[in-house]
């Protein structure tokens, strides 16, 4: 009997790695996703609930080993070995804003779980205004999470303003929630 040579072997580990990491994206949680999601106290849970349980967890609580893009139009949930993708509501999308007077990252789909902005913890004022119409979407007085980001909900196809005064600054920047665009805002600079 011939035994196979460690080259054979790890051959068809290899092979096996190779096709594990081209199967399609797992986007039904009820299957092993449902695993990963269980793991990180995340089962039953809708996309919309992952994202604001994620969001306002201590950064020292989150799981380092779990990477949570929120997409447009999906929440994509990894742990490099399994993926499972949760749909978002097909109305709104989610806006994570982290305004910043110093320091800032590029961003653009917002990580949950590895974003940090600068100002953590920090009661801000925000506004969100539709562009084409003028009507004012979010008025809120809110205090960033721990990562230095707040978290809004905002209609889909929107081009529009975010104005955040903190602290006797303030600034606007341009977004937009048209196709594929970002989820991350980083470039709302306080002055």
């Amino acid at each position: 009997m011939k035994r196979p040579t460690v080259l054979a072997t790890a051959a068809a580990a290899i092979l096996a790695l190779v096709l594990v990491g081209c199967s399609a994206p797992d986007t039904n949680p009820g299957s092993a996703g449902a695993d990963l999601l269980a793991e990180y106290g995340l089962a039953d849970m809708s996309a919309p609930e992952i994202i604001d349980s994620l969001d306002r967890m201590n950064v020292s609580d989150r799981p380092s080993d779990l990477i949570a893009s929120v997409r447009p139009d999906a929440l994509v949930l990894t742990d490099n070995v399994q993926e499972v993708v949760l749909d978002m509501p097909d109305d709104v999308t989610y806006l994570s804003i982290a305004p910043y007077i110093e320091q800032t990252h590029e961003c653009f789909f917002h990580s949950l779980t590895t974003c940090r902005g600068e100002l953590s913890g920090q009661d801000i004022e925000v506004r969100i205004v539709d562009d084409a119409t003028g009507d004012v979407i979010v008025t809120e007085s809110t205090a960033t999470f721990d990562n230095g980001f707040a978290g809004f909900w905002v209609p889909r196809d929107l081009q529009g303003t975010i104005e955040v005064t903190y602290n006797g600054r303030s600034g606007t920047t341009p977004f937009s929630t048209a196709d594929e665009k970002a989820t991350c805002i980083t470039t709302l600079q306080l002055t």
